[in-house]
Order: structure tokens, then C-alpha cells, then sequence
């Protein structure tokens, strides 16, 4: 059963709790938040966003200062990419997707970090079901969350061999219900977003359970709510979905402010200090301006200089034309390209077909 216990630290114990949690995590940190992406050694000419489309089953990018549209990253159903969802970057440097939709196409694909060129069909099988989140784990392993049946799977991280099932859904609140986007947090814990819904022969039903962020011990596998069901949106689809999941660049700084931020589905970020789980604010994401809102929400990212990255869709529009939208991150105020409003970086266009996974490239 999973427990919540809150934290009891004095404010000097916190701190010190924060400095020894920090010295064995930095290099680590460091190492994964920015990907090799470079060839031969030379420097990128820009920060790039990638983005996936899971109705064009590809990935574009954009230039991360402008809005710019690049073009394919992937092309559509390269390696058999289908229904694209997350984008992670391993250690290896290579860009790895959660693709399919069945139990015979639901894997991993793991594409050159470099040019996008198909590699290989990097894990699958054992149950793997519409698999949403991914995350690299401290202890060398792929964790997976495979949505269609309420499991994290976890896969060898070199080879790609299935390991075993870590965590399995209950059906009760405060369980894997729908599990979504999965992070690993600077104390080497794992970060879970849930829908709340219950997968029944590869179909969410939904009995009224909160939608949450679970926080994972690798080694005891013990669960705790680390963030329960926050209120909905005054102008959100009337719903809660808990999505994206990213930690700010202070997490990986000696003393320095930890947040977690969390898209909401049905519109907006949350922002959490990571040592109060306190909600510090909200980033309106209802870039369509009415009320009820009309697009829903992606992943979210942090890129360069603390700026704040998001992918969402007009669900009433039939093509599902998407948006990328930016903020500061050292305020939340909107930080939209030159000729748009509120914070649209990019705004709705075709080459966006309901977007839900988003990677941050940074320039070199």
C-alpha cells in the first residue's frame, strides 16, 4: 500500500539534508541535462526544441529563441513510429521515444541523437502497453510506464533487455492508477504522474480516483503521494490529468531553489518547491483564450537561461493544429516571439498534430 508520510525537517536539517543530497548528485545531474548532441565536436549554431506529433507520428524541431520551424527531426512511422508520446535522451547521447498504441507496436525507439536516423526498436514486449513516460535511473536501468495496463517496467539501460515489472497499479487512491510522465528527482527518487483512471483489457475506465505525482524508493519500491490532486483550473476543461513532470536547473546547484513543475492535461502548470511540496504558482497555458479553455496540455522542459517550454493542441480544431508556448522560468511571466501574444512561441500551426512529448536541445 503506498504511504504518505510528510517531511518532518527543521529548517537547518533541511538544509543540510538539501547539501549532502546535492554533493552525490551534481556530477550526476550535470551529466544528464545536457545531451551530447554535437558532431565531431562542434559547436550547434542554436538551442532546438524537438517535438512530437502523435498524428503525424514524427518529430520536428523549432529554433528554441525564435520559433522558427526546422523541420523533420524524424519523419513520420520512421522505425515504425506510431502515436509518438515522451522524448528523453539517454546516456549514450541518442534520443529515445515512447511509441505505438497495441500491445504488438507499444516500444521504445532509440533514434541517433545527432540526425534522427532510425537505430533501433530498443525495448518492448513483457506486457509493455501505450507506454507514456521513460526515465533513465541512477542504478542503470530504463524505467517505463506503460499506461494501457497500470505498470512501470524497468529494461537493462545499455541493452534494452526487459528487467522486471516495479511497480504495478491497485486501483486505489494513492496507486499507479494510469500512470504518465516519469522523472528522477535529485534525491535519486522517482517522480510518476497519474492520471487516476484504471486500465481494464487496454481501456482507461475512470471510478473517480485523484489524479497525483507518486514519488518511488528504488530500493524498497515503497510509495508515497508527493503531490496530491490540485484544484482545476477556473478556466480548464473541468478535469484534472497530471502530465509533464521537470525539475529546475537549481535542483542540480549547491543551496540552490529546487521546484518541480507539472502540466496539467486539461490546462496550466503547476509549480512546487520541491522541499515543502508547497504549490509556489500557476502558468496559465490557455493560449486559446477562452473559457472554457479549448486546447489541452503537453510535456513541459526547461531550456537555457531557466526559460520554461510547453507543447499543447486545440482539441476542437479537427486537424488538432498544436502550439508551443514559452515562459520565464525566473518569474513564469510569458515570453512569446516577436508578433505573437501571451507567450506563444510558436503559434497553432498544422506542422504541430497534437503534440504531447517535448525535448530541450541546447546550443553549442
Amino acid at each position: 500500500m503506498p504511504t504518505h508520510t510528510p517531511d518532518a525537517v527543521s529548517s537547518p536539517g533541511r538544509r543540510l539534508a538539501r547539501q549532502a543530497l546535492l554533493l552525490t548528485t551534481l556530477s550526476t545531474c550535470l551529466l544528464g541535462l545536457f545531451p551530447a548532441h554535437a558532431e565531431d565536436g562542434a559547436p550547434a549554431r542554436r538551442d532546438t526544441l524537438l517535438v512530437g506529433n502523435t498524428r503525424g507520428n514524427n518529430v520536428v524541431r523549432y529554433d528554441a529563441r525564435t520559433g522558427e520551424f526546422l523541420g523533420d527531426f524524424i519523419p513520420s512511422g520512421s522505425g515504425g513510429l506510431v502515436n509518438p508520446d515522451s522524448l528523453v535522451f539517454g546516456p549514450d547521447g541518442h534520443l529515445y521515444v515512447a511509441s505505438g498504441d497495441t500491445l504488438a507496436n507499444s516500444a521504445i525507439l532509440r533514434f541517433n541523437g545527432r540526425t534522427g536516423a532510425f537505430i533501433d526498436t530498443f525495448a518492448s514486449g513483457a506486457g509493455l502497453f501505450r507506454p507514456y513516460g521513460q526515465a533513465f535511473g541512477p542504478d542503470g536501468l530504463l524505467y517505463v510506464s506503460s499506461f494501457l495496463t497500470d505498470k512501470i517496467l524497468r529494461f537493462n539501460a545499455r541493452t534494452g533487455a526487459f528487467v522486471d515489472v516495479f511497480a504495478s497499479g491497485n486501483g486505489l487512491p494513492g496507486g499507479l492508477n494510469g500512470p504518465n510522465f516519469l522523472a528522477f528527482g535529485p534525491d535519486h527518487r522517482l517522480y510518476v504522474t497519474t492520471q487516476g483512471s484504471v486500465a481494464v483489457d487496454g481501456v482507461p475506465t475512470f471510478p473517480g480516483l485523484p489524479s497525483q505525482v507518486l514519488r518511488f524508493d528504488l530500493w524498497s519500491r515503497r510509495s508515497e503521494v508527493f503531490i496530491d490532486q490540485p484544484a482545476p483550473s477556473p478556466d480548464g476543461a473541468g478535469f484534472i490529468s497530471l502530465l509533464g513532470l521537470a525539475f529546475s536547473p537549481g535542483c542540480s546547484r549547491l543551496f540552490g531553489d529546487c521546484d518541480l513543475l507539472v502540466s496539467d492535461f486539461a490546462n496550466d502548470i503547476h509549480r512546487y518547491d520541491f522541499w515543502t511540496r508547497r504549490m509556489e504558482s500557476t502558468l496559465s497555458t490557455n493560449y486559446t483564450g477562452t473559457v472554457p479553455t479549448k486546447n489541452f496540455r503537453g510535456g513541459v522542459v526547461f531550456g537555457t537561461h531557466e526559460r520554461i517550454y510547453t507543447v499543447g493542441f486545440d482539441f476542437t480544431d479537427p486537424a488538432l493544429s498544436g502550439a508551443v508556448l514559452r515562459f520565464d522560468g525566473r518569474d513564469d511571466s510569458p515570453l512569446p516571439s516577436p508578433g505573437n501574444g501571451g507567450a506563444l512561441l510558436v503559434p497553432p500551426s498544422t506542422d504541430l498534430l497534437r503534440p504531447v512529448g517535448i525535448a530541450f536541445v541546447p546550443g553549442r
